[in-house]
C-alpha cells in the first residue's frame, strides 16, 4: 500500500495516510509553497524567495507545482550557485579613473579593469584616451598628463613679435653706439 503514496500529483501532498478501511487522502499545496513531483510527503516545500539586495529577480513565479525561479538583475554578476541556480549576486566592478573596460561584466562574471598604459589617460574609468599630440595642434606642452588627466597645451608664443621685439632693441642700442 506505501507504494501507491510515491503517485499524489504534483501540486499535492498526502493529507492523511491509510488507516483500516480508509483510504489515503491529498491536500493541495497552499500559495507560496510547491509539489514540483509525483510523491508520498506530507508538507509542501517553500517557495523560493529572490531578494532585490541579493542581485536577484523573479524570473518565473512559483506556483503549487513549480518553484520560483531566479535570475540575475541587469549591472550584476552570480557569486554563488546551487543546483545551477544562482543563489547571491554582487554589482559590477566599476572601473577607476586611470583605468579601462577591458572585459564588460556579464551575469556569470565581472568587469574586468586594466590600468591606462603610458601616454593615455582615462578620468571616468570607462576607455584610454590618447594624451594630446601639443605639437600636431601647432602648441606647446605647458603641464604633463597623468593616467587620470590629458597633457595641457598652450599656444606659442609669436615668433614675428619676438623678432620685431629682438630688431627693436639691438637698432635701439646701435643707435647709442654708432
Amino acid at each position: 500500500m506505501r507504494a501507491m503514496l510515491l503517485f499524489y500529483a504534483v501540486g499535492s501532498v498526502v493529507r492523511s495516510d491509510c488507516s483500516g478501511d480508509v483510504s489515503t487522502t491529498c491536500k493541495p499545496c497552499h500559495s507560496g509553497t510547491f509539489m514540483s513531483q509525483p510523491n508520498g510527503l506530507h508538507e509542501c516545500f517553500t517557495c523560493k524567495h529572490c531578494d532585490k539586495s541579493q542581485g536577484l529577480y523573479i524570473q518565473r513565479t512559483c506556483t503549487t507545482m513549480q518553484d520560483t525561479i531566479c535570475d540575475v538583475l541587469d549591472g550584476y554578476h552570480c557569486i554563488d550557485y546551487f543546483n545551477s541556480q544562482c543563489r547571491h549576486a554582487e554589482k559590477h566592478r566599476v572601473c577607476r579613473p586611470g583605468q579601462e573596460t577591458k572585459t564588460p561584466g556579464t551575469k556569470a562574471s565581472d568587469t574586468v579593469c586594466v590600468d591606462c598604459p603610458p601616454g593615455f589617460y582615462s578620468p571616468s574609468g570607462l576607455n584610454c584616451i590618447e594624451w594630446t599630440d601639443c605639437a600636431a595642434r601647432n602648441e606647446i606642452q605647458k603641464e604633463d598628463g597623468s593616467p587620470v588627466k590629458d597633457v595641457t597645451c598652450e599656444q606659442k608664443p609669436k615668433e614675428c613679435l619676438v623678432d620685431l621685439i629682438v630688431t627693436s632693441v639691438v637698432e635701439f642700442f646701435r643707435g647709442f653706439f654708432c
